[in-house]
């Protein structure tokens, strides 16, 4: 069943991990689109979807599958919740979690034509959930403690 369990944890982390990516690019596009043109509104529709029907959805599943492999873990009384990598990773997922928070209140900035960040913001906004991303495998992968 572990292997399960981890194989759709995985297929969730990267549908997430998708979303995450493309949505703030869609965000830059969007700062170009002049408020209330046909492009303005198909980009709403295009993050409220996208956040909605992919990002949210997998995130509960990467969380739910997540923990359910961590109580499952080597140790018979607490998993890998024993383990100092796990912390570290709970950590950066929670703050990768965070970010999610932060997207899905800029998709209703945007689509209440709200938005206060620039192009170049959301741009440098896109490499956070990346390097998030890095550390959360380093740390999976290599259990360093």
């Amino acid at each position: 069943m572990y292997g399960w369990i981890k194989a759709f944890h995985i297929i969730a982390v990267i549908a997430w991990m998708a979303g995450m990516l493309y949505l703030p690019r869609l965000f830059v596009y969007h700062c170009a689109a002049e408020k209330g043109s046909v492009q303005s509104e198909t980009f709403k529709v295009m993050e409220r979807r996208l956040l909605r029907a992919i990002i949210n959805p997998a995130m509960i599943a990467a969380w739910l599958l997540g923990l359910a492999l961590a109580w499952l873990g080597p140790d018979p009384r607490y998993g890998w919740f024993a383990s100092g990598w796990l912390e570290a990773k709970l950590a950066l997922v929670l703050a990768l979690s965070a970010v999610h928070g932060l997207f899905a209140r800029w998709v209703k900035a945007f689509a209440a034509d709200q938005n206060r960040h620039s192009q170049k913001f959301y741009r440098i906004i896109n490499e956070i959930p990346t390097v998030l991303m890095i550390a959360i495998v380093l740390l999976v992968v290599l259990k360093p403690f």
